[in-house]
């Protein structure tokens, strides 16, 4: 039970880092552009690497909280595809892993 806890704190964590990152983000494209034409395109190309990043951060916070109800449920470890466990040096790695190796695998194929 102290591993399952440890690991809820890991994921929360981790959860409310990838949130504040998300959220300076925003805030940054929340901004209004220079009135200069040339400061604006400049503003613009920064604003396409950012949105860029907060996309990718969306992704971590949705696997995040999917890891986070499999704690709560008791799932947490069990593959969601096959059932069978991730693997502990795979939930070490990527402690949101929701696929063992092999399925992992399966789905980067296609």
């Amino acid at each position: 039970m102290n591993e399952a806890k440890s690991v809820e704190a890991s994921l929360k964590a981790r959860l409310a880092e990838l949130e504040a990152r998300a959220a300076r983000i925003e805030a940054d494209l929340a901004e209004p552009h220079s009135a200069d034409f040339a400061e604006q395109a400049t503003e613009r190309e920064d604003d396409d690497a950012l949105e860029g990043q907060d996309a990718l951060l969306a992704r971590e916070i949705t696997a995040v909280r999917a890891a986070l109800t499999r704690v709560d449920n008791g799932s947490y470890g069990e593959c969601t595809r096959c059932g069978e466990p991730v693997g502990e040096k795979r939930l070490e790695a990527y402690p949101e892993a929701a696929l063992c190796i092999i399925c992992a695998r399966e789905v980067e194929k296609r």
